[in-house]
């Protein structure tokens, strides 16, 4: 985990470099899904950035403003609510990483190091582009 330091400075530079105006609002929202190791939904950035007085509606358009900007994934895992996650330098080749989801207690896990074979990639185009991947079971916790 990068320090709150490096981190603050890691926004900026991405939210400039996306050509976007850097903002407290900005900075704080992409630290939160920096600091975390899954998708957040946008109450959960909300509650996480409540003690900072931002209102719901400057946090979903900073989230969609920084998506627009190719900063942040967003990504729906088949309940119906978006979930927003920093695109890392490394996974910018990359459309998306799979993810998995728990069926009993709804908890979501990047699964950044899983990658189709290339066998898998070649049959896959019988199908189309692959934008996301999502597996389903039951987590550690709930088992």
């Amino acid at each position: 985990m990068k320090q709150t330091e490096n981190a603050e400075g890691w926004a900026k530079e991405m939210i400039r470099s996306a050509g976007l105006r850097v903002t407290p609002a900005r900075v704080a929202t992409l630290d939160i899904l920096l600091k975390s190791d899954s998708p957040l939904t946008h109450g959960e950035v909300f509650l996480a950035l409540r003690e900072m007085n931002f209102d719901k509606a400057t946090v979903f358009r900073n989230l969609n403003d920084l998506v627009t900007a190719s900063v942040l994934r967003r990504s729906e895992l088949g309940d119906h609510v978006w979930r927003f996650e920093v695109i890392h330098d490394s996974e910018r080749e990359h459309s998306t990483h799979p993810h998995f989801v728990c069926v009993d207690c709804g908890s979501v896990s990047c699964m950044e190091k899983v990658e189709l074979t290339k066998k898998s990639q070649s049959l896959s185009l019988n199908f189309g582009h692959i934008t996301e991947i999502l597996l389903r079971g039951h987590c550690k916790n709930c088992t």
